[in-house]
């Protein structure tokens, strides 16, 4: 039976309800705390006499570790399992989370960062190339979704802790709490898990990482994903600030605002995964970045808060469905041989982007202030546009079945 352009190929070997369940909560475990250092970061900032910009540090070191654990996931996997990864993955950003909170200097939070990167990028890389051979497009919407519901807790939480007049590190403090009750879950379930033949078995690939790296479409798709990760990341750690210091809205109402973000991600990629197979990939991108840049503008040119949640949400159900659906179309688009390793330089390329393009707005805060940002994230959102539709004109390497 054959599919509509740009729909993920039928799979042969889905994950059991068990294990599609626990991947759902291991996302859930990823996005808890990745929302949090922007709604912290005045208060952190402050704590360590810091520059506005020094949230890029943050970002790079956190974005290092990441990159380090991401690239030996799958030798992790193969000797371990990835239960046992998990497990002790989720610990180690259960421990940066309390070390946040308890950091006497500066070079000890910054080393909790990197503690953090190495526990994210191992569950995040491992997964999502499980996801992408395993899961259809609706699967792996519905497990992203999973990552923004933990990313709307987090803020919410934090933003809460700060206006109640407590210190940062209650609301860490929580956050390691939750981290270390689903590392002990990862660990007691560890045996189920068993080892994903599709993320660790690189061996069996007969095409080379050098030879994926020749193709045009690997480089586009990592720039793609470099962009997209960085706007995600963006308008998640410089709201809350844009918004209590530039535009002097309440530290609640700022904090709801990410909150708002992240849930419209989350809500949007549920959504997206009931008619993602059905309308086609590539469709829903075209539509869903449009409501992207959309938002992006509203935010860029309105400061008033009704204008600000709407803004936001539009951001949030547009760029909803990028990361997944375009995991889910790399074995189609390069080819089951190839994606097998494009998939690990698209997840790299993504945290590359979480820390540079953030962190670069964040540089051009000393030149045009704090409204610098939105602006900036408005023409990134333009770009990522227009990248994804010369990557919807290039010919997939994978026929349809």
């Amino acid at each position: 039976m054959k599919e509509l352009a740009g729909m993920t190929p039928p799979l042969t070997a889905r994950p059991r309800g068990f294990l599609l369940a626990l991947a759902f909560i291991s996302f859930i475990s990823l996005g808890l705390p990745d929302a949090v250092i922007g709604v912290a970061w005045p208060s952190v900032r402050d704590t360590f006499h810091r520059r506005q910009e020094a949230i890029a540090v943050v970002l790079v070191v956190s974005g290092l570790g990441y990159l380090l654990s991401s690239f030996f996931a799958g030798r992790l996997m193969h000797v371990y399992g990835i239960g046992l990864v998990l497990a002790a993955s989720t610990g180690l950003v259960a421990s940066a989370m309390f070390g946040f909170g308890v950091a006497p200097i500066w070079l000890a939070f910054l080393f909790c960062a990197l503690l953090h990167g190495l526990g994210s990028g191992a569950i995040d890389s491992g997964l999502n190339g499980y996801a992408a051979h395993h899961m259809s497009a609706r699967q792996v919407n519905w497990l992203h979704a999973c990552y923004c519901f933990g990313a709307l807790i987090g803020p919410v939480l934090m933003s809460n802790v700060l206006a109640h007049g407590r210190h940062y590190s209650v609301g860490y403090a929580t956050m390691g709490g939750t981290m270390l009750a689903l590392s002990a879950m990862f660990l007691i379930t560890c045996r189920s898990w068993g080892t994903p033949p599709a993320v660790v078995e690189e061996k069996r690939a007969p095409v080379g990482a050098r030879v994926a790296l020749r193709h045009s479409t690997v480089w586009l798709q990592m720039a793609v994903f470099f962009l997209y990760t960085g706007l995600e990341v963006t308008f998640s750690q410089w709201t809350y600030t844009v918004l209590t210091e530039s535009r002097h809205i309440r530290p609640d109402t700022a904090g709801l605002a990410v909150g708002v973000y992240w849930g419209s991600i989350g809500v949007g990629r549920v959504i997206s995964g009931f008619v993602a197979d059905q309308f086609g990939v590539d469709r829903l991108l075209r539509l869903s970045l449009l409501l992207a840049v959309t938002g992006a503008v509203l935010i860029a040119a309105c400061t008033s808060v009704p204008l600000t949640f709407t803004g936001l949400s539009l951001i949030g159900f547009g760029l909803a469905p990028v990361f997944p659906c375009l995991m889910s179309r790399s074995p189609r688009r390069l080819g089951t041989e190839i994606s097998s390793h494009a998939i690990g330089f698209q997840v790299g390329s993504a945290m590359i982007g979480a820390a540079a393009v953030p962190g670069t707005l964040g540089i051009l805060t000393r030149f045009g202030g704090l409204e610098a940002v939105p602006i900036g994230a408005a023409i990134l959102s333009i770009v990522l546009t227009l990248l994804h539709e010369r990557l919807v004109h290039l010919p997939d390497a994978a026929p349809p079945t």
